[in-house]
């Protein structure tokens, strides 16, 4: 992957934090020393508080929260019945603020559609809102948090007979306690007690999963939505890539890397003129960083605004969306196991990156007008992230380490096909990864690799030896935040409500450890489920077990096979697996609405006889008379129709309209016009006749 920006040497910083004092007693033992300051910690030190044990919270950051009171104010919740406990006071609370009239400063409440009065909890905010209910919260538990202060990796965790004694930070300070819980986003304390952890994406094989690993075939959300030439001078390889793609094959579908999904900031923007900041040029800004945007721009895409998602005030929490977003593909392969000071350059890299896609498309003349005018409605928002020029102060860790322990949570467990021993919690998210890679295919264009959104089929429970390690290697940690997970059990589990929801579960488990001076790994589950229940966490829901949907890999079938994912449309095809029986993971319908085509294409198809098949999912709702053109070498050679309403002929995917002479580029194009149904379109196959 080349490098997208010359960074120069970013030396780390701890400020004095001088928001809240704390206890810095290298002698004082705590019950509970909570390391990292994310929500999980929070919750954590609440439940600790309830329970009579003394608690501390060392964060290596300034601010609490996390990612929570770091830009994701658009809550990725799943079944929101799933949570509980603390976790759910946190969004009453916040419901609770957005209640005062003076909570409304550049919208009426009634203007904001996410706002309803008779709710008990809000799940979209602004995130300096967030952060003050955290601050309200440890201010009214009595919690001490030190801030600013980081954990000496490499001799700053004293171990004896299997346990954690002391942590020490950097700066000197040591903080030794009964239990300790490592609440980061990177896993920095379990790595540096020893405990087994994995980084990247295991095989499918490894856990009987389907959807980890490398997944090409797959490869169908923010993608590019038609093709795009990845050399500087299109279709010429020997000119070179395009900034920002990389050149290495990304891997046979289904086998193992050590790659991780993409990080992005959550950005709040705004649209109220008095409380916006112009987006900035940043240092180091380089607008050839940008050209495959810019391509992708003029070819018509218009999906740049599709996750400005409304949040109260005129704002938004800004997330990816498409094939060129906010997500810096391939740029933190090294971020988990990174020093702190390279972990500060890859942030401030992805920072660069990310101002420069806001100033690119607010200002370079290559960008369309009409985008451009848009987005030059929006600017940072002036009451947000003030200490930091507007800009979130948490980069958004999708993953990083994840801890092996006892119990791995893996795809099955999530879709109910193995039990999960002892929940202490619930899960509902999509098994969602962001993409991890982007690549040249074999046609020259560009591509998209690692995005996977798949439902688990319903809420899911979380098992108590996922938050512990194994016995032999730490009996006084817990870990609810880098759990034991498998890379796409992970993109479930890795949402902030359910964060607090383990947080606090692994508290109660500490507490009840202490009381009887026993490892973690043993605590009593009937009195744990027990006093968990008590407390309002969610523990059980019914759901019936969800199978895998079969992926029918187009190149490894006969012929020349062009997926929906390679051709051509006009207008929006919407992807959609409702109707199974398909060629890759999905299809595209017309939502029956608007003149539109979509073309499949093979180029320089070789001279001869070929059998000329198309992949529908056929229905009810389908049209019947669906156009269908065929041109090969310039000349069209059939004009006709296809029913779609009835079942594919061939391998139950497939309708063959002819078997023609066909040489050059040779496409397939199907439209709705003057269709009286649905029009759906999944492959077409070019099977040469023997």
């Amino acid at each position: 992957m080349n490098r997208l920006f010359l960074t120069s040497a970013f030396v780390l910083s701890l400020f004095v934090s001088s928001l809240r004092a704390a206890p810095q007693s290298a002698s004082e033992e705590y019950d509970l020393v909570i390391y990292g300051g994310t929500s999980a910690a929070v919750t954590a030190a609440i439940q600790a508080k309830k329970m009579g044990k003394s608690v501390i919270v060392v964060s290596p950051d300034k601010h609490l929260g996390g990612l929570t009171s770091g830009g994701l104010g658009w809550t990725d919740s799943g079944n929101k019945g799933a949570i509980g406990g603390i976790s759910l006071d946190f969004y009453q609370r916040v419901k609770k603020h957005y209640d005062q009239p003076s909570a409304w400063r550049q919208q009426k409440p009634e203007q904001y559609s996410r706002y309803r009065k008779d709710d008990d909890a809000m799940w979209v905010f602004e995130p300096h809102v967030a952060e003050q209910v955290f601050e309200e919260l440890v201010d009214e538990f009595e919690i001490p948090v030190v801030r600013e202060e980081l954990l000496d990796r490499k001799n700053g965790v004293k171990k004896a007979d299997g346990k954690i004694v002391s942590i020490t930070t950097l700066s000197g300070k040591s903080y030794s306690g009964k239990i300790f819980m490592d609440t980061t986003y990177e896993g920095d304390l379990l790595a540096a007690a020893g405990i087994s952890y994995h980084v990247g994406r295991e095989a499918n094989d490894v856990y009987e999963e389907t959807l980890n690993g490398v997944q090409t075939a797959r490869a169908r959300s923010h993608q590019f939505d038609f093709p795009v030439s990845a050399y500087v001078v299109e279709g010429d390889p020997s000119s070179g890539l395009l900034a920002r793609i990389s050149n290495d094959p990304p891997g046979e579908d289904g086998t193992g890397d050590d790659k991780i999904q993409a990080y992005c900031f959550r950005m709040c923007l705004t649209t109220a003129k008095d409380n916006q900041v112009a987006f900035p040029k940043p240092e180091g800004y380089d607008p050839n960083e940008y050209a495959l945007l810019a391509r992708y721009l003029q070819g018509g895409w218009k999906g740049v605004f599709n996750k400005f998602d409304p949040a109260p005030n005129a704002k938004t929490d800004t997330n990816n969306h498409g094939g060129f977003s906010t997500d810096n593909i391939g740029m933190n392969y090294d971020y988990p196991e990174a020093s702190y000071e390279r972990r500060q350059e890859i942030i401030k890299e992805h920072e660069l990156y990310q101002k420069g896609w806001l100033y690119f498309i607010a200002n370079d003349p290559s960008v369309p007008k009409d985008i451009q005018d848009r987005m030059n409605m929006w600017g940072l928002a002036k009451d947000e992230f003030v200490d930091n020029g507007n800009w979130p102060h948490q980069i958004y860790v999708r993953e990083a380490r994840r801890m092996i322990g006892p119990v791995v949570m893996c795809e099955p467990m999530l879709r109910a096909l193995k039990p999960t021993p002892k929940s202490i919690g619930l899960g509902s998210y999509n098994m969602d990864s962001h993409n991890v890679q982007r690549y040249v295919d074999e046609k020259g264009y560009v591509r998209n690799e690692g995005d996977i959104q798949v439902s688990p089929g319903g809420a899911y429970p979380i098992s108590y030896d996922s938050v512990t390690p194994k016995k032999e290697e730490c009996t006084n940690l817990l870990v609810p935040v880098c759990v034991s997970s498998s890379h796409i059990a992970y993109g479930s589990i890795r949402m902030e409500p359910v964060f607090m929801v383990l947080g606090q579960s692994a508290a109660t488990a500490a507490s009840m450890a202490i009381d009887k001076n026993i490892p973690v790994q043993d605590v009593d589950y009937t009195e744990l489920e027990e006093r968990l229940l008590a407390d309002g966490q969610v523990l059980h829901m019914e759901r019936k077990p969800k199978a895998p949907r079969m992926v029918l890999d187009p190149k490894k079938m006969d012929g020349t096979v062009i997926d929906d994912t390679e051709a051509q449309k006009t207008g929006d095809w919407p992807v959609s697996s409702v109707v199974t029986g398909f060629v890759g993971v999905g299809y595209v319908h017309d939502q029956n609405d608007g003149e539109k085509s979509i073309a499949f294409t093979a180029k320089d198809l070789k001279a001869g006889k070929y059998d000329v098949r198309i992949a529908y999912a056929h229905n009810g709702n389908r049209a019947t008379n669906v156009p269908v053109t065929v041109t090969s070498g310039g000349k069209e050679i059939f004009q006709g129709s296809i029913n779609q309403k009835k079942a594919p002929t061939i391998d139950s995917l497939f309708v063959s309209i002819g078997q023609f002479e066909l040489s050059g580029d040779t496409t397939v194009t199907l439209s709705n016009q003057g269709v009286n149904g649905y029009v759906v379109a999944d492959a077409v196959a070019l099977v040469p006749v023997q």
